[in-house]
């Protein structure tokens, strides 16, 4: 099949970002119908979850004239069959390349409402891995906030759009030890980063220029930068109080003289 990127589509055929957002909620509604859990995930599970403050996305420059480029969702590897199935139904296909390149962690499709949908299974395997066991229940239509910060923070080449993403996520959202409207402490021990030296310098880093980016923008307020740094510094304060496995002051000797992370394939 012809795969046409997002990149290929002229701004006047491009889905507005309602279509995007609106196709999310219903492909979410309906898998949950079919009893195949869904989740949304990325930067618009953040725009979604963090209404209220889209006028710090506008003025952060976060939106652009395709605001959206594809829809990510994670699931349940069990469900795997079952939403590929779905998936085409809803008029979407996929590439046999992706399929053996990928198939067994992701599916990527194609030529539906939005120009593509990609669907991660169990984990999101990139630099660092976010497991999802047990945790898509917590919340909806999205994954819970915990995750979504951990999804943009285990990126080692860290983009600013993902760093205006986190400062939006972490200003709509209070820090706490529970997952309702809150970014849940316990996500640092979900994901390991206290048995694994690597996942914990590249998140801390990544909170270090989340903060350092947030008092520099003219766009934030004072209040804006305050709450920022409020948080991030009780995420820090956090994780470094944790007790570290004995494999993580162990690879910590080592540092980053030798690779810390997976290096990602761009498909």
């Amino acid at each position: 099949m012809t795969v046409r990127l997002p990149v290929d589509i002229p701004i006047e055929e491009y889905p507005k970002p309602e279509v995007f957002i609106d196709e999310a909620a219903t492909l979410v509604e309906e898998a949950g119908k079919l009893g195949l859990t869904l989740r949304v995930m990325g930067g618009m599970a953040i725009f979604i979850h963090s209404k209220e403050y889209e006028t710090l996305w506008r003025n952060l420059e976060r939106l652009g004239k395709k605001v959206f480029t594809d829809i990510d969702f994670v699931a349940y590897g069990k469900d795997r069959n079952g939403l590929y199935d779905y998936i085409q139904r809803k008029g979407y296909k996929t590439d046999p390349r992706f399929l053996y390149q990928f198939g067994k962690t992701r599916h990527i499709f194609f030529g539906g409402r939005v120009p593509m949908v990609e669907i991660f299974y169990d984990q999101l395997a990139m630099n660092h891995t976010v497991p999802y066991k047990d945790r898509l229940e917590v919340d909806a239509p999205t994954t819970p906030l915990g995750e979504l910060m951990m999804q943009k923070l285990q990126v080692v080449k860290i983009n600013e759009k993902d760093i205006k993403d986190l400062i939006v996520l972490i200003r709509a959202h209070e820090v706490g030890t529970h997952d309702t409207e809150h970014i849940n402490l316990k996500v640092f021990n979900f994901v390991g980063l206290f048995n694994d030296w690597g996942w914990w310098y590249t998140a801390t880093t990544n909170l270090n220029k989340v903060k350092m980016f947030a008092n520099s923008y003219p766009q934030l307020s004072q209040e804006d930068k305050e709450i920022v740094t409020r948080r991030v510094d009780r995420m820090l304060a956090h994780i470094e109080e944790q007790p570290k496995s004995f494999k993580w002051k162990m690879r910590s000797k080592v540092g980053t003289r030798t690779m810390w992370y997976n290096p990602v394939e761009d498909w």
